[in-house]
C-alpha cells in the first residue's frame, strides 16, 4: 500500500487544525467581555475599563441609577457602598 494517501490525509488534518486554531484565536481577540471598544490590547495584562455606564459594553446604560454607578465604581473593592 502506498504511503502518499496517508501523508495527504495527515497534511489535510494538520492544515485544518492549524486553521481552526488561528480562527479561534482571532475571534477571542475581538473585544473582551464587558469592555467597550477601546479597552486596551486584547490579551494584555491590564484589561480594565473605566467606571460608569459610558464605559460599559451593554446598551442599558440609561437605566443605571446611583446605586448601580457607585457599585461599579467600587469594584473590585471588597466593600461595596452601603445604600
Amino acid at each position: 500500500m502506498p504511503l502518499w494517501p496517508l501523508a495527504v490525509i495527515a497534511g489535510a488534518i494538520g492544515y485544518g487544525l492549524g486553521r481552526w486554531r488561528r480562527v479561534r484565536e482571532e475571534r477571542g481577540a475581538a473585544v473582551p467581555a464587558a469592555f467597550t471598544a477601546p479597552a486596551g490590547a486584547a490579551g494584555g495584562f491590564a484589561q480594565v475599563r473605566d467606571a460608569g455606564p459610558a464605559a460599559a459594553r451593554d446598551e442599558d446604560a440609561a437605566r443605571w441609577d446611583r446605586v448601580d454607578e457607585s457599585s461599579d465604581e467600587s469594584f473590585p473593592a471588597s466593600d461595596p457602598p452601603a445604600y
